[in-house]
């Protein structure tokens, strides 16, 4: 990519709770030029979910629909070799020693499924391994990026744990291979995921993959929005209606899209050569 990303770059920064350890913001929201960046800051945890990362992603994601000027995220964490470790296992360890509570009851949204709705798109842009819960992010995410050198998989298996968040596995992999996944527990190099298409691009460095990512951030944010979130939508409802429940359901997702002004704009732009103005309307 010839441009390379920047954070100092951004602007509209808006920083949560802080993490008690470390008095770090644990997840940070960055909007600049209608892209959202979202980073889990915890490196000294392999940016694993702890209950306030947790939860403040949760947030994050109701922020992000309700603000019209974002128009894609970038889903990334501080590099440290991980992604994301997944949930907070010391953390977890210490809730049931201390209060006698399974983690995932102090969770208001334990396996993520808010994530899954968000209408902008969403590029996870993963600058070290991915495992259990940092899987479970990629999986949420829309377009994948991933770093040469690194693995991922969904080892819950391996710590007595539990993956219902992995369903959507069965229609983006082959079947033996995401039974090899959660039956094992073991990584798999990320490379292989990109081979079978579950992976978009690899990149040789940290550097990179952020570049690729904001490329595709920039490129999905020039398109038309409604457009845009229209396609996701139907393209997720299709997975779970099946193809011809899912085209009726296309079809009355984008009759907003035609009847609206950028409808429109879109033809009379090209028509006079110029770029379209998107108005969201």
């Amino acid at each position: 990519m010839s441009e390379t990303f920047s954070r100092s770059k951004f602007c509209k920064s808006l920083n949560f709770r802080e993490d008690p350890m470390t008095s770090q913001d644990v997840v940070t929201l960055e909007i600049l030029d209608h892209v959202a960046t979202v980073s889990i800051n915890r490196p000294e945890r392999r940016n694993a979910l702890s209950i306030v990362a947790a939860n403040e992603l949760h947030d994050i994601w109701e922020k992000i629909d309700a603000d019209r000027s974002v128009r894609a995220v970038v889903l990334t964490s501080a590099q440290c070799g991980t992604f994301c470790a997944g949930m907070d296992l010391k953390e977890a360890a210490e809730v049931k020693r201390e209060q006698g509570r399974d983690i995932l009851d102090l969770i208001h949204d334990p396996f993520h499924q808010r994530m899954r709705r968000v209408k902008v798109p969403i590029i996870a842009a993963m600058t070290g391994h991915f495992a259990a819960g940092g899987f479970m992010l990629m999986l949420n995410s829309d377009i994948r990026v991933g770093l040469e050198g690194t693995t991922g998989g969904v080892t819950e298996v391996k710590r007595g744990r539990g993956s219902p968040w992995a369903v959507p596995i069965l229609w983006q992999l082959p079947l033996p291979f995401a039974m090899e996944i959660l039956l094992t527990g073991e990584s798999h190099p990320v490379e292989r995921y990109r081979d079978l298409g579950f992976v978009n691009y690899v990149e040789p460095t940290a550097q990179d993959v952020m570049n690729r990512a904001y490329g595709l951030a920039r490129t999905i944010a020039e398109n038309a929005p409604l457009s845009v979130s229209a396609a996701k939508e139907s393209t997720l409802k299709a997975m779970s209606l099946g193809c011809e429940p899912g085209l009726r359901e296309a079809e009355g997702i984008f009759e907003m899209v035609y009847a609206s002004e950028d409808a429109q704009e879109g033809p009379r732009a090209f028509a006079e050569k110029r770029a379209p103005v998107w108005q969201g309307r």
